[in-house]
């Protein structure tokens, strides 16, 4: 076999295990789609809130004390 051809092979066969060490595994691209799930959720709760805010701005506020008893929490 020539030394240029080898010298190809060799370099062809680097590169590709190069590309492999480079591109994400599943596991990581699953920590990335679970961290975007966690993130869309934080968002969603923080737009209902605003909109809670909203609506309820005018409402007069309960006493903790009070809202406790509602809420049975002693």
């Amino acid at each position: 076999m020539p030394f240029w051809s080898m010298v190809s092979r060799i370099e062809r066969k680097l590169m590709s295990e190069s590309a492999v060490l480079e591109s994400p595994t599943l596991q990581s691209l699953a920590q990335t789609v679970h961290r975007l799930e966690e993130r869309v959720e934080d968002l969603e709760d923080l737009r209902d809130l605003e909109q809670a805010i909203v609506e309820n701005g005018d409402t007069p506020l309960i006493p903790w004390e009070e809202a406790k008893k509602q809420l049975d929490l002693g």
